[in-house]
């Protein structure tokens, strides 16, 4: 199995009436500037530990559990609202930096919410990484009744239990659905992330750490034009980060292609765009190291 170079400590705290699970690497010191580090959709924060360790040691890196996912717990809802992700990242950086700016690092979804909250509190972001974070496509008005059927429809699968994650026998076993998913995932680190991806909720039953109402479509469209007005107050250098290997334009189906989010992002002020070969979406995992090289080359 994989081994750690450099340790986490592991905390909860209270964010919004909610318990929140938060790793940290390092040690926080006047002179560093912090690292935060987003993970994506049905992630979680010890996702990161191959870029921390291939990081030099003396950076302080914060990361939490998002609601609903890992350790953190599960509000007393049945659907997820998009803005409480900002709204869980602000009261956490009140918590952990006050009001001294951080290096925010978010990968998929967790690169979508940095983006967005360094538009909205562009003063808390010295520089801003985003890995693989590449928005969802455009929506028009007319989708909107057809959303609200999936959104009311999903709601009621959860109730029925439609939805829950597929329980698995052995941490064996959660290893291998990660490697089916990511084929490049190396097997000590499937081994690795799966005791952190999964809980054992009885005897032979390892259940994802991931509420199944994440599943849910949310019951707002995707507003491209109101996320680009934020884009543009992002005052932060921002380094985008793309895997050559990348396979969401299969994932959107035609509805979006890289050459659209090429196109929307260029409304950030400071924008830099770099590749990482040899990887897919979880780039993170797949090649740590190139990762890390680039996150420290653009916050040196």
């Amino acid at each position: 199995m994989y081994q750690a170079k450099i340790q986490s400590r592991s905390a909860f705290t209270p964010v919004r009436h909610l318990q929140y699970h938060v790793r940290t690497w390092g040690q926080a010191t006047a002179e560093k500037t912090p690292l935060v580090m987003l993970h994506g959709w049905m992630d979680v924060a010890a996702s990161f530990q191959f870029v921390v360790d291939a990081l030099s040691p003396d950076h302080y890196v914060i990361a939490p559990d998002w609601r609903g996912f890992g350790q953190t717990a599960v509000p007393a809802t049945d659907n997820f609202w998009f803005p409480d992700y900002l709204a869980d990242l602000d009261c956490l950086l009140n918590q952990y930096v006050g009001e001294r700016p951080v290096h925010l690092i978010g990968h998929s979804m967790g690169g979508n919410i940095a983006m967005l909250y360094a538009g909205v509190r562009p003063q808390r972001v010295a520089r801003l990484v985003n890995l693989e974070g590449f928005g969802m496509p455009a929506t028009q008005p007319a989708q909107a009744p057809a959303r609200y059927v999936q959104w009311l429809d999903g709601i009621q699968q959860v109730h029925q239990g439609q939805r829950d994650m597929r329980s698995h026998d052995s941490l064996q076993s959660v290893a291998r659905r990660l490697m089916k998913t990511n084929p490049r995932l190396a097997p000590e680190r499937a081994e690795w992330l799966a005791q952190h991806w999964a809980r054992e909720d009885a005897p032979g039953q390892w259940r994802i750490q991931g509420h199944p109402a994440h599943r849910i479509p949310s019951a707002q469209l995707y507003r491209a034009d109101e996320v680009q007005e934020i884009h543009k107050c992002i005052s932060a250098p921002t380094l985008a980060v793309e895997a050559t290997d990348s396979d969401m334009e299969q994932w959107w189906n035609g509805s979006y292609t890289m050459a659209q989010y090429h196109q929307r992002i260029q409304v950030v002020q400071n924008l830099t765009i770099a590749r990482v070969d040899h990887a897919g979406h979880m780039l993170h995992h797949d090649q740590p190291e190139a990762v890390a090289a680039l996150i420290e080359g653009f916050i040196a």
